[in-house]
């Protein structure tokens, strides 16, 4: 194989989203925690896991399942984000899963009253 054949072989996207990969919550009150789950589905042919959900916080806490997903299967990642300081926010997630290099990168908004 060739090098270019296996960076594209990597570059494969394993996920299709449901959604969009952007969430804006509005307007928020400070330490009322908010929920959000960013839907997907599995395009590729092999089950896959999510190996593991980063997120820029510590006001940010992902929860997803640990089990496989099957080939055109969907789930979930859930995000609960708990507001502690006022004024305006924007969050990045990154999303890695098994077998996929490149992180998906998801991101919540919102403004903090």
């Amino acid at each position: 194989l060739s090098v270019f054949t296996l960076l594209s072989i990597f570059a494969v996207p394993k996920v299709e989203w449901l959604g969009a990969t952007e969430h804006d919550f509005g307007h928020l009150q400070q330490g009322e925690p908010v929920t959000h789950l960013f839907e997907f589905k599995n395009i590729s042919s092999e089950p896959f896991i999510i190996d593991n959900v980063r997120t820029s916080c510590g006001c940010t806490a992902p929860s997803w399942d640990v089990e496989p997903v099957e080939s055109a299967a969907t789930n979930h990642i859930e995000i609960v984000f708990d507001a502690q300081k006022k004024g305006y926010f924007r969050k990045k997630i990154m999303v890695f899963f098994s077998g996929q290099r490149k992180s998906e990168k998801l991101y919540i908004e919102g403004f903090v009253k």
